[in-house]
């Protein structure tokens, strides 16, 4: 029996059968059926921690998404949402990169492997991709700053991005920058809006 011969009876049991028949999806039978069908959208990636006061504080350069290599209930704890990058920095060991100063809060209910929670962690990059930020930390005196803590594939990643730290004036022209932007952006909106300035 093909799916044209059955014309008669609910739409929605013709949908059913033509997604048998024809190995459709689930979404594709719901429109057959002439029912709407909700897409789901692909879920971001879930933040754990983001530095803010890495921007503030330095020029941020080039960046690099480095694996991070976790214990016991760490992990339970990211997914939790409890993690600060404030006051933390990478450093290039033996052609190694170690995180340090990221505080990861113990996890309550584990029993064991509750380690230090500003302990060091390795990092896990590419052999070039190392050579390359180890050749750029020794040649510029830049240093590395972990910029955002996330979840991606299941797994914890770590962005983190060769950075310059700023002047005190620097940060003051950042700041007055900034500033003026979001006076002249209420300006336009007020504008628009048809209210006086």
């Amino acid at each position: 029996m093909s799916p044209v011969e059955v014309e008669h009876g609910p739409r929605r049991e013709l949908g059913l059968w033509r997604r048998q028949a024809d190995g459709l999806s689930g979404c594709q039978a719901v429109r057959l059926s002439g029912q709407n069908c909700r897409v789901k959208k692909p879920e971001a990636e879930p933040v754990v921690a983001r530095n803010r006061k890495a921007a503030h504080d330095y020029h941020l350069g080039e960046s690099w998404e480095a694996g991070i290599v976790l214990q016991g209930a760490e992990v339970k704890a990211l997914r939790a949402g409890r993690a600060s990058l404030v006051g933390g920095f990478a450093a290039v060991e033996d052609r190694e990169i170690w995180l340090h100063a990221v505080h990861i809060p113990q996890y309550s209910q584990a029993r064991w492997f509750n380690d230090g929670s500003r302990r060091k962690r390795k990092l896990l990059l590419h052999r070039a991709q190392i050579d390359k930020i180890e050749r750029k930390v020794n040649e510029s005196g830049l240093t590395i700053v972990p910029v955002t803590l996330y979840f991606k594939d299941g797994r914890a990643k770590v962005e983190i991005a060769l950075a310059r730290g700023k002047k005190t004036w620097d940060k003051r022209h950042t700041l007055a920058e900034r500033e003026a932007t979001r006076e002249a952006e209420r300006a336009i909106s007020r504008r628009r809006k048809g209210r006086p300035d």
